[in-house]
């Protein structure tokens, strides 16, 4: 069994917006301030954050850039602390989603759909033939540590510029005591 140094990552609750419901919350033509980069090329943590309005108060950071559709990523404990039944999917993966959240901004309000999002490998298209890898394979993860773990049906997702990197949310980063952001694993083959 080969084991492959990788990089595992903590993807807390956030959501990703559309324009059209960006320009709702922050008004007309609003462009997403930088607050810092993330691991995944071209995407970045947003200065901005909205807040759900139901049940309990919860606020989201917003990742950029925008999207073609808007989607909520949240831990199965967040859905059950917001009363909510939240499918696990695929991120970006938004059909027959009918969980809503309704988020606020500054000018306004909007409904979004919600998911609990998969746990997933980010590599290049390249490194994935080198190890191996096809699109929407599932995988394995060991988390190293007090509380080792082994994650089972991570799914492979290669693109064009994707780091190598396993994006776990923050339920399964608590039971592993990985921590809050990130940390190291390696993929088994």
């Amino acid at each position: 069994m080969k084991k492959i140094k990788i990089q595992v990552e903590v993807s807390a609750r956030h959501i990703h917006l559309s324009q059209k419901d960006l320009d709702i919350l922050f008004g007309k033509k609003y462009y997403l301030k930088k607050l810092k980069d993330l691991s995944q090329h071209g995407q970045f943590a947003a200065k901005e954050e909205v807040v759900s309005v139901k049940n309990r108060e919860y606020s989201f950071r917003i990742v950029g850039p925008v999207r073609k559709e808007s989607q909520i990523e949240i831990s199965r404990t967040g859905a059950i602390d917001l009363g909510i039944d939240v499918p696990l999917k695929l991120s970006g993966d938004l059909k027959k989603v009918k969980s809503l959240i309704e988020v606020k901004g500054p000018k306004g309000k909007v409904k979004v759909k919600a998911i609990v999002a998969k746990r997933h490998l980010h590599c290049l298209l390249e490194e994935a033939k080198r190890l191996g890898l096809k699109k929407n394979q599932k995988v394995k993860v060991l988390i190293k540590g007090e509380r080792e773990l082994v994650l089972h049906n991570v799914i492979v997702r290669p693109e064009e510029e994707y780091n190598l990197s396993c994006h776990i949310d923050t339920d399964e980063a608590n039971a592993s005591g990985l921590g809050s952001v990130c940390g190291s694993g390696f993929l088994i083959k």
